[in-house]
């Protein structure tokens, strides 16, 4: 089982990946997060395999993103940065964090499942 937190202040956004994730047996949604600090702080409590990561939300002006990638590290293996963005900024903040992975949210449908699985070894 690859238990996953999932971090994203966009409802909408949170219930169709909530979606897809229910598709697959192999995936345990342990929790949602809606800020950074909710990120961070779920993610300490509940050791998830993945952390599928909204690149902007509430409260990423504020940190670090060296913090970020520390503390994610430190109690998950994999973070898979989910966006809307994928230029060159985007792509320097996701390796910055520490990203296995940075998704797009368009493709999300055709790309989200097969990179979880990708970690199925977690």
């Amino acid at each position: 089982m690859i238990r996953v937190l999932l971090a994203d202040d966009n409802q909408a956004v949170r219930a169709a990946i909530k979606n897809l994730l229910s598709s697959e047996p192999q995936i345990q949604l342990l929790g949602e997060a809606t800020t950074f600090e909710e990120t961070l702080r779920m993610a300490s409590d509940l050791k998830p395999d993945i952390v599928l990561l909204d690149l902007h939300m509430p409260g990423e002006e504020t940190l670090d993103a060296s913090l970020v990638k520390s503390r994610l590290h430190d109690c998950t293996q994999h973070v898979l940065i989910i966006s809307i963005w994928n230029d060159d900024k985007a792509k320097t903040l996701a390796d910055e964090y520490g990203a296995s992975a940075l998704l797009d949210k368009i493709d999300l449908g055709n790309k989200l499942l097969p990179a979880i699985l990708n970690f199925s070894d977690v």
